[in-house]
């Protein structure tokens, strides 16, 4: 829809451009007192080389030589074929112009007598008018080489004006598109990690009691019911994210012992507000992911809020001993990062504390 608003616009000043070259010099004429039909005939004189020029410059100099940096060479070109066309025009004047040259005798004794003068020639102080004068109107190949300078650069500046909107207009396009892409294949990878994790811990359910595994399966397909359906549109309602979480946070819990202190706190109320699925989760499976221990007591705490309509989540955890001997890394983190500079550009904020007994991430995104 874009491109053909610009084709059009650009229809609409190249026909109000030739108009006016067409007919600006017929209605304000200067030789008034010969034929109109001289006028046309000279006119036509610049208007088919105009438009012979116009053609070869927009389809094949300015797309073959103009675009592909060759500037100076363009420029040599354009003047050597107007100096050429305006050399052809003289000469076809000089020797083959089947128009009657113009006759200034009789035009002057048409300005000595116009029919506002005063009687005997004199004005109302008694002096004598002199002979008006004439100014000869150019000749055609002299219009010619003025218009055809004028043609050449607006269509050259209107087209290398409209080839930048498109240029600009493309890279958004691709823009759009790629962090579209980045944002499936982010949350492509999101998908299997989370899936991995959350069968691991019905595995281990199974054998340790059978009820909870089968409320835990029951969770899981509501997680993934979710995962499958609401996270195909670009955004989904704030409630719906929360309630995952739960069901999220829920079913870790179910893995873990009581040395092992897992907090969760929420709004008491959850606006009507939509944001990207799946934001928070990769920050949250970190969490259960490096701060769990098995040996010494942990604890991981979840804390949503909303502050002047920017969404809040605080999370923070232990360190387990063996994520105090390796680096603190993994996808999650660093994809929620990804995902967020796409869909926020400098909007949102993300800190990470990384001490020695604790790892703490504070987000905020805008409602």
């Amino acid at each position: 829809m874009q491109n053909k608003r610009i084709k059009f616009t650009e229809l609409i000043l190249l026909l109000f451009v030739w108009l006016v070259l067409l007919f600006t010099p017929i209605l304000f004429r200067q030789d008034i007192y010969s034929p109109v039909r001289r006028s046309i005939f000279n006119q036509m004189q610049i208007i088919i080389p105009l438009i012979v020029l116009f053609i070869i410059n927009r389809f094949i100099l300015v797309p073959f030589i103009f675009f592909r940096n060759r500037q100076v060479f363009y420029v040599f070109t354009v003047l050597t074929l107007i100096v050429l066309f305006t050399t052809g025009l003289y000469l076809y004047n000089k020797n083959f112009s089947d128009v009657p040259p113009f006759d200034n005798a009789q035009y002057e004794d048409q300005m000595r007598t116009p029919p506002y003068a005063f009687p005997g020639g004199a004005d109302p102080f008694g002096n004598l008018r002199p002979a008006q004068t004439r100014q000869k109107p150019l000749p055609p190949f002299a219009n010619f080489l003025i218009f055809a300078i004028l043609i050449v650069g607006f269509d050259t500046g209107l087209l290398s004006g409209l080839r930048s909107i498109n240029i600009e207009n493309e890279k958004t396009r691709l823009e759009k598109e790629n962090m579209a892409a980045q944002l499936v294949l982010l949350r492509n990878q999101v998908s299997p990690h989370f899936l991995m994790n959350t069968l691991n811990n019905i595995h281990s359910l199974v054998d340790i009691n059978s009820e909870e595994a089968k409320e835990a399966i029951i969770k899981l397909s509501k997680m993934m019911r979710y995962l499958l359906y609401e996270t195909e549109t670009e955004k989904t309602t704030l409630r719906r994210e929360v309630e995952f979480l739960e069901s999220y946070i829920d079913l870790m819990k179910l893995r873990f012992n009581e040395k092992v202190r897992i907090g969760l706190k929420l709004p008491d109320e959850i606006p009507d507000k939509t944001i990207p699925p799946f934001i928070f989760i990769s920050l949250i499976e970190n969490a259960f992911k490096h701060g769990v221990s098995y040996k010494d007591e942990s604890f991981i705490s979840i804390d949503l809020s909303i502050e002047e309509n920017r969404l809040l989540l605080n999370v923070e955890n232990s360190k387990s001993e063996k994520s105090r001997i390796e680096e603190f890394s993994g996808i999650g983190i660093e994809n929620t990062r990804k995902r967020l500079a796409l869909l926020y550009g400098d909007k949102y904020h993300m800190g990470i504390v990384d001490g020695k007994e604790i790892f703490r991430v504070n987000l905020s995104v805008p409602l």
